[in-house]
């Protein structure tokens, strides 16, 4: 009895999940139910009325029993066998007692499962493996179509120039090696596959480039682009729509109706609230742009749920790169499948050089504490800096660049070329911006602008920025570190502290990129907080994180933290350091708990007659318009709600609008302990790329550390799990080591959730 009803059990929870994928258990000409396996299948007929054949065309023995499940496609044909077992067997094993009957029927797929584990079987091309759900009849009948459309990428031919922007742009010869490389990839079944190309290197245009390939030779017709920036999206969706005008894509934002496009532009933050809206066979590829920041934790968990062809895109140095996202790329010895140094491109002439201005004013003296973990930014600010020195900063800064601007661009017409200045706070950006424009009165206030999260119309800011002649200069905290990309750029001014060598690299990158139209020779770096000799830094000898260059030994054997690893160097951002944040352009700072407070009364002052609002209350989609419109009407003064203010304010980097109103007006249904361990569970077995035994030995592990809140040694010696000898069979399946080390991710990446 006690048999029955754990299969009982799992049926319960199997045909709860085909619900959440789309099929109707209870429709007979969607899924079918005990199917006698000692008949052959003659259509949508009743199960009981199916006659007697015995073995398949191929010689394969059939059992005799029944077939679990039987999904059809939308003519009635079988698309795949569900094999059901109790939760307490593995149903990896199940395969050959599923495989003759589903050859006999036609059905290409397999799932096999026990509620809990769900394996997922094209038999024909690859042996079963983990999924995160049943796909829906769309996704099936999708891998038939392309199955059976396929071409071998090699008749594809590799362009050796496309049209970018309105200009032809020459395909140079490290991305024609990666399209190579991953074609190889491709047609050894390998699902995964790590890129590291330097900033500037043209990542965006060689994915795009190779996303209409793939769709081409019929091995996508779905792909998602996922990104963690905002500046990134935009990038992202512009390549995407210039390079592939003949395939539909949209960028899918937190509040938006859901669209079925060929191409899927988001942002993490948003799909960790909105992957359970798809199947985990809807994407045929998943790309991620700065990969190295989502294999952990929550991000992990929206990034692995797709079961994809996955192709993760990164610029930080493999020194840098945790080693979890190299175990789920799959990549041996610690190194990316495809890699191009940044001394290479230099070399080669792809990206231009740098080099530091001398003799300027450095602000951080010897006896600094600049090795400290956490600091104030504003005490950091107020101890460093004060009128006179930054006054004598842009004074200095504004002199050299107005020397040297032909000597570093030729071409460049109107002095002194575009810049960013790196600064400490908003407060701070805002007085450097002031006396970067009292130098130059002839442009009323326009020669530089300030551009944080805060500014109305920041985009609009940034498009001028790079099209026009004015602003020449962008003062910036935060938001054009990383994901900003603007060709002309020959000056950039660090005004703050940096010791994440990640971020380090990212913002010396954002000067890389050629401009022959300018015939940009290389850019300067005005260094006054000395972060390239904390770096050892040079233009003879680059830091990359490699041989070439190097950090102080503390900063290269230090620890890497969950955090910044989401986060790039959080500690470099001051999300959790700090009580307070900082809003508004003069950067005024406001409690972290006052500020949750007045947007959580402002938003339920305004849901009663604000029509958008009032659409989010009844969960209701927003259009892309409403989005926009929603954003642009919070971020006025005096509390400047955005996103960025709102993440720092509940300490969450990975919240949406949307989810902070939702949470403002009550409605933000948090899922249990119980659902985020579940989730979290099935993304890292999927990242971990296990055996069988070992996915059903650590979903044992799971279901004990669930109820005492984590897993230890002892348990494994205690009732219940001494009964089941847990202890041996775990050295047996991991090693000694290997046990103790898994036992602690499972605390750190599942339990602690």
């Amino acid at each position: 009895m006690t048999a029955q009803t754990k299969e009982t059990d799992a049926r319960i929870l199997i045909d709860d999940q085909l619900r959440a994928a789309g099929w109707n258990p209870a429709d007979k000409s969607q899924v079918l139910t005990e199917v006698k396996t000692s008949g052959a299948f003659h259509g949508v007929a009743e199960p009981e009325s199916q006659s007697i054949v015995l073995s398949t065309q191929d010689g394969d023995a059939i059992p005799t029993g029944r077939a679990d499940y039987i999904l059809l496609d939308s003519r009635g044909r079988p698309l795949a066998v569900i094999e059901a077992k109790r939760q307490a067997i593995q149903p990896y094993v199940a395969k050959q007692q599923a495989l003759p009957y589903t050859k006999q029927i036609g059905a290409p797929f397999i799932f096999l499962t026990n509620g809990e584990l769900i394996y997922f079987w094209d038999y024909r091309n690859d042996d079963a493996r983990i999924v995160q759900s049943f796909f829906s009849r769309r996704d099936l009948e999708r891998l038939v179509h392309m199955r059976d459309t396929r071409q071998p990428l090699a008749t594809v031919p590799i362009p050796d120039h496309y049209f970018r922007q309105g200009e032809t742009r020459q395909l140079r010869p490290y991305q024609t090696e990666t399209m190579q490389a991953l074609d190889r990839t491709v047609e050894l079944g390998k699902r995964r596959f790590l890129i590291e190309l330097p900033t500037g290197c043209g990542k965006t245009d060689l994915i795009a480039l190779y996303i209409k390939r793939l769709i081409e030779a019929g091995h996508a017709e779905r792909v998602l682009f996922l990104v963690d920036r905002e500046q990134l999206a935009k990038q992202a969706i512009e390549a995407i729509q210039d390079l592939l005008p003949g395939h539909s894509s949209y960028w899918l934002k937190s509040g938006m109706v859901r669209q079925e496009q060929q191409i899927t532009v988001c942002l993490l933050q948003t799909m960790i609230g909105r992957y359970p809206e798809f199947t985990s066979g809807y994407f045929d590829v998943v790309v991620a742009d700065e990969c190295h920041r989502s294999i952990y934790g929550a991000w992990q968990t929206a990034l692995i749920y797709f079961d994809a062809l996955h192709i993760g895109l990164t610029a930080t140095p493999a020194l840098y790169i945790e080693r979890n996202t190299f175990r789920f790329y799959h990549c041996k010895d610690d190194t990316p499948d495809y890699s191009y140094s940044i001394q290479q491109a230099f070399k080669e002439g792809y990206l231009a050089p740098y080099r530091f201005a001398s003799g300027i004013t450095t602000l951080v003296s010897e006896g600094a504490d600049v090795d400290e973990e956490h600091y104030d930014p504003a005490e950091f600010e107020r101890q460093w800096t004060n009128e006179a020195s930054n006054r004598l900063m842009m004074e200095e800064f504004d002199r050299l660049a107005w020397a040297n601007y032909q000597e570093l661009a030729p071409g460049q017409k109107t002095g002194p070329g575009k810049t960013v200045v790196f600064a400490i706070t908003k407060h701070h950006a805002a007085r450097l911006a002031q006396y970067l424009n009292e130098l130059h009165p002839e442009h009323q206030g326009r020669y530089a602008e300030v551009i944080t999260s805060d500014v109305a119309h920041a985009d609009d800011l940034i498009r001028r920025f790079k099209q026009e002649e004015l602003p020449m200069a962008a003062v910036s905290v935060g938001m054009l570190d990383t994901g900003f990309d603007c060709r002309e750029l020959l000056h950039l001014v660090m005004c703050r502290r940096v010791r994440s060598p990640i971020l380090y690299q990212q913002m010396r990158g954002r000067g890389t990129r050629t401009a022959p139209h300018i015939d940009k020779q290389k850019f300067v770096i005005y260094d006054f907080f000395r972060n390239h000799e904390y770096f050892n830094d040079s233009d003879t000898d680059i830091f990359a994180g490699g041989g070439s260059g190097h950090a102080p030994k503390s900063q290269q054997s230090k620890a890497k933290t969950a955090r910044e690893l989401i986060e790039l160097g959080l500690e470099d951002e001051w999300l959790d350091a700090v009580h307070y944040i900082e809003v508004g352009p003069d950067g005024e700072r406001v409690d972290k708990r006052d500020y949750v407070t007045d947007w959580e009364q402002a938003v339920r002052q305004q849901a009663g007659h604000d029509p958008i609002l009032a659409k989010i209350k009844a969960g209701q989609p927003l259009t892309d318009e409403e989005e926009t419109e929603l954003a642009q009407r919070l971020n006025q003064p005096q509390r400047y709600f955005n996103e960025d203010n709102l993440r720092r304010a509940y300490r969450n980097p990975g919240g949406n609008l949307v989810d902070f109103i939702r949470a403002a007006l009550g409605m933000l249904k948090l899922k249990s302990r119980e659902e985020r361990v579940e989730e979290n569970f099935r993304a890292w077995l999927v990242a971990r790329n296990l055996t069988p035994e070992q996915a059903q030995y650590l979903a044992l592990l799971k279901n004990r550390g669930l109820v005492k809140g984590q897993i230890s040694l002892d348990d494994l010696f205690n009732p219940p799990l001494s009964i089941l000898n847990v202890a041996a069979i775990g050295i047996e399946l991991f090693g000694e080591e290997g046990l103790k080390a898994v036992m602690d991710e499972i605390n750190q990446a599942v339990l602690a959730a």
